[in-house]
């Protein structure tokens, strides 16, 4: 009899439980679901459209008369996607190599537990949170030859002061370079000042007891324990430079000519307002390579990394 009633009183609650936990695994994939769908058909359901599109004659429409590799072979004999890569490469190069030896200085500066590093490390953020829009209006203003930096120090009174790279199709992509800087090297020296203070500092003081300098310290144990924090930001810096249009439109608008041209223009310029969609499509794909070239290295060594833990 107890049996039984034991028996009798267990089944709903044993029928009841894997209801509500059904429930509980499904509700976060419900939830989600919307994001996985959008995400799904808007990226890569778009990358997939642009890489058949690059293999199409597609003009104005985009059609599916499909021409092979011709519209690579275009797009590496024009002279204007070569202009575009030589910048980047030299946008690029200077772009990261600059920005990783200011943000190594600054965090190293900053992590000398200095007065008002709070206040200093706001304003060297300061820049990342504006968008490149709004700092390639305002570099615009200060590399005018006519009203900026130039015309400034001519009014201070060095009347042979000459400062026209806004203007020289010959420097003009160092004022991308500079203004890129400006805005990025913050964000990088946040990124190695929080790798800095996650370094062990029995580390430190053992160095400083065997009596080393605080420059042997940085060069030889804290700064080699960073290589994650390196890759991380070279991966992040290369991405902006791959990637950078609105800074070009606004700085520049790829002058003089398209001596300021960058992949990302060059894709804009050939698939909207020229209505060769098939040769935008190829260039499309030739920077999304340069990419999965930055990515793919790095997700397989986080990758091998944890799978050796």
């Amino acid at each position: 009899m107890n049996t039984k009633a034991a028996n009798t009183g267990s089944g709903p609650t044993q029928s009841g439980r894997p209801a509500r936990l059904s429930l509980a695994d499904w509700m976060p994939k419900i939830v989600m679901a919307p994001t996985v769908i959008v995400t799904l058909v808007c990226i890569y359901g778009y990358m997939i459209w642009t890489a058949v599109l690059s293999f199409t004659g597609s003009r104005m429409l985009p059609s599916y008369n499909f021409v092979g590799f011709d519209q690579y072979e275009r797009l590496f004999n024009n002279d204007r996607w070569m202009v575009a890569l030589s910048n980047l490469g030299i946008f690029g190069g200077l772009f990261i190599a600059i920005c990783l030896f200011l943000g190594v200085t600054l965090a190293i500066f900053l992590d000398q537990k200095i007065r008002a590093e709070g206040a200093i490390r706001t304003i060297y953020l300061y820049p990342m949170a504006i968008s490149f829009i709004v700092t390639g209006t305002a570099w615009k203003w200060l590399l005018n030859p006519t009203n900026g930096l130039e015309k400034m120090m001519v009014d201070f009174g060095f009347e042979n002061f000459k400062f026209d790279w806004l203007i020289n199709p010959d420097m003009v992509v160092y004022c991308l370079v500079i203004a890129a800087v400006w805005q990025a090297s913050g964000f990088v020296m946040a990124l190695f000042l929080a790798g800095l203070r996650g370094v062990d500092g029995d580390l430190i003081k053992a160095a400083h007891l065997d009596g080393a300098s605080t420059f042997t310290t940085y060069r030889r144990i804290i700064l080699p324990s960073l290589k994650p924090v390196f890759f991380s930001a070279l991966v992040v810096l290369s991405h902006i430079a791959i990637k950078s249009f609105d800074l070009v439109a606004a700085l520049t608008n790829g002058g003089p000519g398209y001596a300021s041209d960058l992949p990302a223009n060059f894709m804009y310029t050939y698939t909207f307002t020229r209505s060769q969609i098939g040769l935008g499509s190829a260039s499309a794909m030739v920077m999304l390579g340069c990419v999965l070239a930055i990515l793919v290295p790095y997700l397989y060594s986080e990758l091998r990394g944890k799978r050796h833990e």
